[in-house]
């Protein structure tokens, strides 16, 4: 059996393929738009690519499970477990739908259909046996996202991102029958699961690649709730609000897009689309264009970026031309295909900055940009707190003309709120660098 997991780092997302060596066949489970990696993998090994399968209809990523049917003319296995309403839609003809203990097969590699709702009420898992190895017991169990490192998949981002109202706890309450299912199973069964640190698909996500079933059983918490109502609660408390894109994944990968294409990105010929400045914030805020947003292209670029996509509208971003087509290959993988052009960086306007040990507490106008968790913590008491992901579709409450100190926890949101404030007409904002982790004890 030949396997191997890819892993994006700007998704936090795991994909993998497993070929049987013996027939030269081989399946592709939650993939990317993009198949040239899993193609490349296969044509090394002397694969072929015949299937490929998801565990769930995903929210943060854009799924290649069509481009695999029309590219590679591979058969595809999705989820038969869901009503009408969050069903798979639009499918090519090669679609089959599988449902709990339904059976794949991949030469001689058997893969069991496990349905295990709670992240989704779809959501399937596949519990891998090598026949062809000689094995007639399981190996490993394909988890998506509802076994992780350390933790298990959120139940509320139907609620958060699709507004279907109460569904959240009915979610979790399927989270823990599924976990619960899988109990009998034994302690060496390997876990693969869907993401990892950094996704936002949980909040406490392990940053290493797989685990085994035993380990979960001991150190994941789910593992040793075992009443049902404090599970429940456990697992809804505290869960993030999920970014703006993640309504729109789900909406593509329901009723799919267009197939992936790449496309090149040329200097920009107009200044009045939003644009993101891709540098660090040191960077940007020692000189940037004026109204520009400060998303460094870095590992959290997705998450944060994803607040203040219209997929509807084009975008410029600014930076090097190579970062540049990084940055807009990454947008692709959750289907934003509206890079219209990127700028150079100017030092138009230097943002001005305090350290946050300068704080007095004495400042009138602050704007706490931190999300409710972080500001029900502690904030200053002459604070207005509007979550970053929020400013650029709200009413700022105060004048134009007063001086603004903003923060978030760490200086990073706050950086990124220095140039919404700007373009929507504040002259004179000052970002707090360190953030209110950093502010004077006394004042907290």
């Amino acid at each position: 059996m030949f396997f191997k997991q890819f892993y994006d780092n700007n998704l936090s997302q795991a994909s993998y393929l497993v070929g049987c060596q013996r027939t030269g066949e081989a399946i592709i489970i939650d993939p990317v738009r993009d198949l040239s990696k899993y193609i490349e993998v296969a044509d090394t090994e002397n694969l072929t690519i015949t299937q490929a399968t998801e565990t769930h209809i995903h929210a943060d990523f854009a799924s290649g499970i069509r481009d695999a049917a029309e590219q590679l003319n591979a058969n595809i296995y999705v989820s038969g477990e869901s009503d009408d309403q969050l069903s798979y839609k639009n499918m090519p003809k090669q679609t089959q739908f599988v449902k709990h203990q339904d059976i794949i097969y991949v030469g001689n590699i058997k893969l069991e259909v496990l349905h295990t709702p709670g992240h989704t009420p779809e959501s399937i898992s596949f519990l891998l046996t090598d026949e062809g190895g000689g094995s007639n017991i399981p190996m490993g169990l394909f988890s998506g996202d509802f076994i992780f490192v350390g933790d298990i998949g959120r139940p509320d981002l139907l609620e958060k991102s699709v507004q279907m109202e109460g569904s959240t706890e009915i979610s979790a309450k399927q989270m823990y029958q599924s976990i619960e299912s899988v109990k009998h199973l034994s302690d060496y069964i390997q876990i693969w699961p869907g993401h990892g640190a950094g996704s936002p698909c949980d909040k406490a996500l392990g940053a290493v690649p797989m685990t085994t079933l035993g380990y979960e059983k001991i150190n994941n918490w789910a593992f040793n709730v075992n009443d049902e109502t404090k599970f429940v609660e456990t697992l809804i408390s505290n869960q993030p609000a999920p970014p703006h894109h993640f309504a729109q994944m789900k909406k593509i990968n329901q009723f799919g897009m267009s197939l992936y294409q790449p496309y090149n990105i040329y200097p920009s010929l107009e200044n009045k689309r939003i644009a993101f400045d891709l540098r660090s914030k040191e960077a940007f805020h020692g000189g940037h264009i004026k109204g520009t947003i400060n998303i460094p292209y870095d590992k959290n670029f997705i998450n944060q970026i994803g607040w203040y996509l219209d997929f509807e509208k084009s975008i410029d971003l600014i930076g090097d031309k190579f970062t540049v087509e990084q940055a807009a290959y990454t947008l692709q993988l959750i289907g934003f295909n509206n890079v219209a052009g990127y700028r150079l960086p100017k030092p138009e306007i230097k943002t001005q900055s305090i350290h946050s040990a300068d704080i007095t507490g004495e400042e009138v106008h602050v704007l706490d940009v931190r999300n409710e968790e972080e500001w029900n913590n502690g904030h200053l008491e002459q604070a207005v707190n509007i979550p970053h992901g929020k400013l650029l579709n709200e009413k700022i409450p105060f004048n134009k003309e007063d001086k603004i100190y903003v923060h978030c926890q760490s200086g990073v949101r706050s950086s990124i709120a220095v140039g919404i404030l700007e373009s929507k007409g504040f002259e004179n904002v000052v970002n707090i660098s360190e953030g209110y982790q950093s502010f004077p004890e006394l004042l907290k």
